[in-house]
């Protein structure tokens, strides 16, 4: 038999702040690896705002993050240090 659920019935959005039914909403592991769970405290979109998401491979973007002090600094700079840095890893940036 599977053990009670101890989780809240309730969680906040990361997005949106919006409080929602936790059957309802998407669990998401900043860390890439939800099915790792030992120790692990997830968050939770809901499902409109995860409906926004990109859904696309994250690869490299962790690394970028880190690389140009991501939280570190104000919009305007990580803004800045994003754009040179993604242009000078992969080109220029080209509107499609």
């Amino acid at each position: 038999m599977w053990p009670a659920r101890t989780d809240p019935e309730t969680v906040t959005c990361v997005a949106c702040g919006t409080c929602t039914d936790r059957e309802t909403a998407r669990e998401y592991d900043k860390y890439g690896n939800r099915w790792e769970r030992d120790g692990k405290e997830f968050e939770y979109f809901c499902t409109v705002c995860h409906d926004d998401l990109c859904h696309h491979a994250r690869t490299e973007l962790e690394e970028l993050l880190v690389d140009i002090d991501a939280g570190e600094c104000s919009q305007l700079e990580f803004l800045s240090r994003y754009v040179a840095t993604v242009e000078d890893r992969y080109g220029p940036l080209e509107e499609r």
